[in-house]
């Protein structure tokens, strides 16, 4: 496979897999390259959890509601958003854009440009990811909605708005995953029937993490695959303005 149609066309949901192993060094590599994958402003609030082990793939199967994709799966990879670690992302990220605009930018430009780095990931974006309870995602809402008045300003500021930035991020980075796994001729399946709660215990996370989704991993085998793949027609997805 060398075209992205073609590692489209190959990628389905797997239901379930073959004995045949598969190489967890491959596997770490898809994500690797998955970590290439965009998020809201890079703030890269995720991680990937890749369970190899015997044991723990079996207590799985039950918190992810007895599926068959997980029940045959040679692995699994598990995305998690970290809305919780925005202070540390936000310390590291202003740290290496300002060291970015010593490196790369004309040296009249960079005293500006370090200034509004350091307004975007120093105050700014601490303040957007902030929870208290819901009260400063309604202080944000409400400050918002004033500015949009007089100026264009995004409004989804909420508490809840902004936890559904980040699982989108981790989303992006789960597809990206996939289509690498697909490239190297694997197979996944990614699944949100799953208990959180026993999820979340079983790989010992911390507060304040969420499940995004569980990709399961493997070779398929022909009954894996649930028929043809069916898609609704193009006009009602497609509009053109």
């Amino acid at each position: 496979m060398n075209s992205l149609k073609e590692i489209l066309e190959f990628r389905r949901a797997v239901r379930h897999y073959s004995d045949q192993p598969i190489d967890a060094e491959v596997v770490k590599q898809c994500a690797e390259e998955a970590v290439l994958a965009p998020t809201s402003s890079n703030m890269q609030l995720y991680e990937m959890y890749h369970i190899v082990n015997k044991q723990l793939l079996a207590q799985m199967v039950p918190a992810c509601l007895d599926q068959e994709s997980v029940e045959t799966a040679e692995q699994l990879v598990v995305f998690v958003t970290r809305q919780d670690k925005y202070k540390e992302h936000c310390k590291a990220l202003l740290a290496a854009e300002v060291e970015n605009v010593r490196r790369n930018s004309p040296p009249k430009k960079q005293e500006k440009r370090i200034k509004r780095w350091e307004q975007y990931y120093g105050k700014f974006l601490p303040f957007v990811y902030a929870r208290a309870f819901g009260f400063l995602g309604w202080l944000r809402k409400g400050l918002a909605l004033g500015v949009s008045l007089f100026r264009p300003m995004m409004t989804q500021v909420s508490e809840g708005d902004i936890r559904v930035v980040v699982h989108k991020s981790c989303a992006l980075v789960a597809q990206t995953f996939m289509l690498a796994m697909a490239e190297k001729g694997y197979d996944t399946c990614p699944l949100e029937g799953f208990d959180a709660r026993r999820v979340r215990k079983l790989l010992n996370l911390p507060y304040g993490t969420e499940i995004n989704m569980v990709i399961s991993c493997g070779i398929r085998e022909d009954k894996g695959v649930w028929g043809d793949r069916v898609r609704l027609p193009i006009e009602e997805l497609y509009k053109r303005v």
